[in-house]
């Protein structure tokens, strides 16, 4: 089987259909988790919910299909939350690289912004992104400790934290 070459990208309204249709089979048909667009704001407002302050959205591409994306959102004081990490399902896994390089362009993000600590909020379903963060130096927290600005949804069962070197 021939890899497909992928590119990462900031992120363009052009893709935002693309975005949706990696998002919602992922968490509807392979996770079975009942959750619709309009139930994700944050997903028809991509460039006004991620692309301000410290925050910003990536894409991975094979062409100009969407294959991966990873959205970083600005909390304040110095914090952001990790939010929207999926890639679809053929170009998973470590000979692929695809969640790494996207995981490594938002930490590099966030070194230049001097960013102090990311959170993230996550299902209990996503085993495989469970050991995915913890193998990058995320660490398991309670939902008290996070912090007031983290914008919780409502699936999310299980959080983390990683702390950004100084």
């Amino acid at each position: 089987m021939m890899t497909q070459t992928v590119s990462l990208h900031r992120y363009q309204p052009r893709f935002h259909q693309g975005v949706v249709d990696l998002i919602l089979p992922i968490q509807t048909q392979e996770f079975g988790i009942a959750i619709t667009a309009q139930q994700q704001p944050d997903l028809n407002e991509i460039e006004a919910f991620y692309q301000r302050g410290m925050g910003d959205f990536w894409l991975a591409l094979a062409g100009d299909r969407v294959v991966g994306c990873i959205g970083l959102k600005d909390i304040g004081q110095q914090q952001a939350a990790l939010r929207k990490m999926f890639v679809a399902g053929d170009f998973r896994g470590k000979s692929q690289g695809v969640a790494n390089a996207l995981l490594n362009t938002l930490l590099g993000h966030a070194s230049q912004r001097k960013l102090a600590s990311i959170w993230l909020g996550t299902t209990d379903k996503f085993l495989a992104a469970h050991r995915f963060y913890e193998k990058n130096g995320f660490r398991e927290v309670s939902i008290t400790s996070l912090p007031e600005a983290f914008p919780l949804m409502a699936v999310d069962s299980k959080f983390y934290r990683l702390a950004m070197p100084k």
